[in-house]
């Protein structure tokens, strides 16, 4: 497991970190490499409008340690009880608040403050010893509600992997397999829901990011390949000039975004994000395009094994029962959640919820 830090976060001196909108035709290359930190704070406000009886709510925290991301400190202010808490099984951390009944207006404002830096797999590079362990392997392997590895997905899976002998080979078949086979579709709502079985099953491969990188990591889990989900936020530009991989305004609260990562033996957790390649395809030029398109190729050839990091992660998290809570667990936290006299608000409906999330990068 990964090591999970959560300080107090000081104030600092910030500005709002803001590159010129690129026009499609000054787009770059598509080429994340890793450079300086940068380091952003996120703030989310939680408003429950219309309270009936007691209430609690639950915002996600930065909970990802690695080379890629530094958990710098989460602070909190409300009217309410509110503590950190975790899921207890994935380290997925939340601040989790409550409010007895005789509260009238609700209201909850986290402040995290993380850095992240660009990630790239070198697979020139290999070193053997990068090994998990038998522990690891077996959880990151694991079946869950809506993943499973047996039936339809492992048998799709050994149909793509047929023929390839390297975990590398099978990895990439995999992720070539879900960008060829799959399509972003504007209509699911939120980042989807992650119901591989279903979808195989009905042959509609459509969806978002919950939808294609969930059938990814449960592809290859389904032969044996360690993958996970890791859930967070898009929360600036892309360096490169594409406008559907990154985002135009300091209001990030519909900027939800699920990636995946499997990990190869000699080469670690290697970053992969086949529905951004889909995305691209649907959003980046004014009418959708295709993957032929030269706008296409170089995001699709990096975005397996690199990642651009104006983008943070929550947790790895899935069946998330949230502490206090006597309603259903949810497939995973990557939205803030709320309940008012037992009923559970709709995290896919900020505006009636209520709750809004800004990120600012800060500068030294």
């Amino acid at each position: 497991m990964r090591r999970r830090s959560f300080l107090q976060a000081g104030a600092a001196a910030s500005v709002l970190g803001s590159l010129p909108r690129l026009a499609f035709a000054q787009q770059l290359p598509y080429d994340p490499r890793p450079g300086a930190w940068r380091t952003y704070e996120v703030t989310t406000r939680v408003e429950i409008l219309k309270p009936v009886g007691a209430s609690r709510a639950w915002v996600p925290l930065p909970a990802v340690e690695s080379d890629y991301q530094k958990v710098i400190g989460s602070n909190w202010s409300g009217n309410g009880a509110a503590r950190i808490t975790s899921d207890g099984k994935y380290g997925a951390a939340m601040v989790a608040s409550e409010w007895t009944p005789g509260v009238k207006a609700p209201v909850l404002e986290v402040v995290s403050t993380v850095a992240t830096r660009n990630r790239v797999v070198d697979f020139t590079k290999r070193n053997p010893a990068l090994k998990l362990d038998a522990a690891s392997a077996k959880f990151s392997t694991a079946a869950t509600e809506l993943i499973p590895t047996d039936g339809i997905v492992r048998k799709t899976a050994l149909e793509i992997t047929r023929g390839k002998s390297s975990d590398v080979d099978k990895a990439r078949a995999i992720y070539d397999w879900v960008v060829d086979n799959t399509f972003r579709n504007p209509k699911t709502r939120g980042c989807g829901v992650g119901d591989i079985k279903a979808m195989l099953e009905t042959g509609d491969l459509s969806g978002k990011c919950a939808d294609l990188n969930a059938l990814y990591v449960g592809l290859a889990r389904s032969v044996n390949l360690p993958a996970r989900d890791v859930y967070g936020l898009r929360v600036a530009r892309s360096d490169f000039g594409y406008r559907s991989l990154g985002v135009g305004s300091p209001n990030v609260t519909r900027a939800q975004h699920c990636r995946a990562e499997v990990f190869l033996i000699g080469y670690g957790w290697v970053p992969v994000d086949p529905a951004d390649v889909r995305k691209v395809v649907l959003e980046e030029k004014p009418q959708p395009t295709t993957l032929a398109d030269p706008i296409v190729p170089p995001v699709r050839a990096k975005l397996f094994g690199a990642w651009e990091m104006n983008w943070l992660a929550y947790n790895e998290a899935h069946d998330v029962k949230l502490p206090g809570s006597n309603g259903p667990a949810v497939g995973f936290l990557m939205y803030p959640q709320a309940e008012t006299g037992n009923e559970r608000l709709d995290s896919l409906d900020p505006d009636n919820f209520k709750y809004t999330i800004t990120a600012r990068e800060i500068k030294a």
